[in-house]
């Protein structure tokens, strides 16, 4: 097993009603002014924008609002929060919505809390050296982005998309409600809910060391997802498996699964899918489950024992045969589920048709992102991600 620091400063409330809390929450931060930040309206229509602002009220906590939050968010909705932000005086951000709405904010609070341009930190020029404190009342479990310490921008210009991971952004408190997401499209839940066993299996499939409590932790939250999101599938209002998701979505997305394992886990799924999502806007889940079983074919070879273990312990298959077979039956059995839930397993049922050229440039931004190499179950270079777009078409 490798050392590791495992930090997770974000308070927790969880349960029905809790988004009534959100007043007290912020009153404990000793803050004067808050920037409520939120999406596209979903938030007003529910009620729920008004019942936190109520909240609020009634604490006697003044604040602003800022909506306008897009999946795959915006660079341009970034400085038009800081350039408010620093306006009205804010010294406290409150995301409320899913990781979009959430990883603007973050994106907000180090633009506020540094000088010069932000894009900078997810360009990978320099780091951060504070950031507005943030708070989430979370509706959509998938990031993780409410305990993470990461947040992922696009950029317009050239759609270019980006993450960046500090400390400062972790928020001090999430509020999370499983019947605030009940209201969801089945075809988000799906997306929420591959991303969750996506940053698990980011860190599960590595090479190096490896402590057997974490693996039973990332293991148990694999199979407890997966089986919940089938359940989602038929009772969408089943308020056990919303719950159930919800609190896998923070685990799987605050250090815990990765504790002993190589640091920074693999994420070369996720450096693929960034591309995707940042040139053609899809769903991030669904360009996830797209890419990842070329990309489980393409390096399992490499990664045997993990995914020979992941194919016994997570997917139940048939343990009979080589460590290639019993592997190759487990990426199959992860495929059947994602389609089980809707959700696509090339890029063409994403519905787009890159060509030959868009591949190239795809698989250039990704390397010039990973800075010219990703992954930890195998090493990948341009030449290797161009052909695992090739074969995720």
């Amino acid at each position: 097993m490798y050392n590791f620091n495992y930090y997770t400063p974000t308070k927790v409330v969880f349960g029905k009603d809790t988004e009534q809390k959100c007043g007290e929450l912020i009153k404990e931060q000793g803050c004067k002014k808050v920037l409520i930040h939120y999406g596209s309206g979903s938030v007003k229509r529910s009620g729920l924008l008004d019942k936190v602002k109520a909240s609020l009220d009634e604490a006697e906590v003044d604040y602003i609002e800022l909506g306008g939050a897009v999946p795959n968010p915006r660079l341009s909705l970034v400085y038009e929060g800081i350039e408010l932000a620093k306006k009205e005086g804010v010294d406290f951000i409150l995301a409320v919505g899913g990781g979009s709405a959430i990883d603007s904010a973050k994106a907000i609070g180090y633009g506020v809390a540094n000088e010069g341009d932000v894009w900078e930190f997810y360009d990978r020029k320099r780091q951060a050296t504070g950031c507005l404190p943030i708070g989430v009342v979370l509706t959509i479990a998938a990031t993780g982005s409410e305990m993470s310490n990461s947040s992922v921008i696009t950029k317009e210009e050239g759609w270019i998309k980006r993450g960046y991971s500090s400390d400062y952004g972790r928020p001090k408190f999430a509020i999370m409600n499983p019947e605030l997401t009940m209201t969801l499209p089945d075809y988000q839940t799906a997306c929420g809910c591959t991303d969750i066993l996506m940053h698990t299996m980011e860190r599960y499939f590595t090479n190096g060391g490896n402590m057997e409590i974490t693996d039973s932790i990332a293991e148990g939250l694999l199979r407890t997802v997966i089986e919940n999101a089938k359940i989602l599938v038929k009772d969408p209002k089943n308020y056990d498996a919303r719950a159930e998701v919800m609190w896998a979505g923070s685990l799987s997305h605050n250090g815990l699964t990765g504790c002993g394992a190589v640091v920074g886990g693999d994420f070369a799924s996720h450096a693929l899918e960034h591309e995707i999502g940042g040139i053609y806007d899809v769903a991030h889940g669904a360009g996830l489950a797209a890419v990842w079983g070329s990309w489980a074919r393409y390096v399992y070879k490499d990664c045997l024992p993990r995914f020979e273990k992941f194919a016994m312990n997570v997917m139940q298959v048939n343990p009979e045969g080589t460590a290639e077979e019993v592997a190759l039956r487990g990426i199959e059995a992860m495929e059947t589920f994602f389609r089980e839930i809707g959700m696509p397993t090339s890029i063409h049922e994403l519905g787009i048709e890159p060509g030959e050229e868009d591949l190239k440039l795809m698989a250039h931004k990704c390397s010039i992102a990973s800075k010219g190499s990703k992954g930890s179950a195998k090493v990948l270079h341009e030449e290797d991600m161009y052909k695992i777009y090739k074969a995720a078409l």
